[in-house]
């Protein structure tokens, strides 16, 4: 097999793979962009980092809590060897892990007028760490600061986990969205709803009037990720898919796409 066997979007990729297929998306879409953009307008990649902070199993601590141990470790006298079993250190019953924070990178691609660098349009491409606690709250005020701007913003959603952005309104049942928002129809925002079993669809990309869009092709975009690392000899289709879980129709469906396309399992011989 060569390449997803999905039609659309790959659910399973909402792993550990996540933020590599993240960053190798918006390349992918920079570089489809860039020679329907010349010679006025450059899409450039824009990082930022993200300080996502893990929950924690036990107890949730607020944020900047100063913790004191209870118990104090000093030095002593030595104490005479003994071998009563009263004094047999006990074994630990299990290890766990501390949920230290962590910087995450994100992509996201910026359309820009080449003679002034102007910021025409951001496309933005949703991580889990957009969708969830602190994260989810810095990214609600970067893209509200960018709608009180002349700025387009077009948000892609390929993530069925977390929230969506706020908007005013309820969205149809789906796993993916893609959302545009023009500086000249705001506060309305054009609404892309994507099933499990489409292909993701060629949206327009505004430009600075009366300039017209340019097409994104987000399956083809998609594909060549695919075809560029080979996803799919890495992705483990045997395993259950992340959260949340799928319709039993739709689960279904996804395991006789995958039967259908005879994935092989990682590290297996072609």
């Amino acid at each position: 097999m060569s390449g997803s066997p999905f039609p659309g979007m790959d659910p399973f990729l909402e792993g550990d793979l996540w933020q590599e297929f993240h960053d190798r998306l918006a390349n992918q879409i920079s570089e489809q962009l860039l020679p329907l953009l010349r010679p006025k307008y450059v899409a450039l990649l824009s990082k930022r980092y993200v300080i996502h902070r893990p929950s924690f199993s036990i107890a949730a601590l607020p944020p900047e809590r100063v913790i004191y141990p209870d118990v104090h470790v000093v030095q002593s006298q030595p104490v005479k060897e003994t071998t009563t079993a009263a004094y047999r250190v006990s074994s630990p019953t299990l290890e766990v892990v501390n949920p230290l924070p962590e910087e995450i990178p994100l992509l996201s691609v910026e359309i820009r007028d080449a003679a002034e660098r102007r910021l025409v349009t951001v496309i933005e491409i949703l991580s889990p760490v957009n969708k969830h606690g602190e994260g989810l709250d810095e990214y609600v005020d970067k893209r509200t600061s960018i709608l009180q701007t002349q700025t387009h913003l077009l948000e892609i959603d390929l993530l069925r986990g977390g929230l969506r952005i706020p908007l005013i309104g309820d969205l149809p049942p789906t796993p993916y969205y893609i959302f545009l928002s023009r500086f000249t129809h705001r506060p309305r925002t054009s609404v892309w709803a994507v099933g499990l079993r489409d292909r993701l669809p060629v949206v327009p990309v505004p430009l600075l009037p009366p300039d017209p869009d340019v097409p994104l092709d987000l399956q083809a975009a998609v594909n060549a990720c695919f075809d560029l690392v080979g996803y799919e000899r890495l992705l483990d289709y045997a395993r259950p898919l992340p959260l949340p879980e799928l319709s039993a129709e739709d689960a279904a469906w996804v395991k006789a796409q995958i039967e259908t396309a005879q994935v092989p399992t990682p590290n297996s011989n072609p």
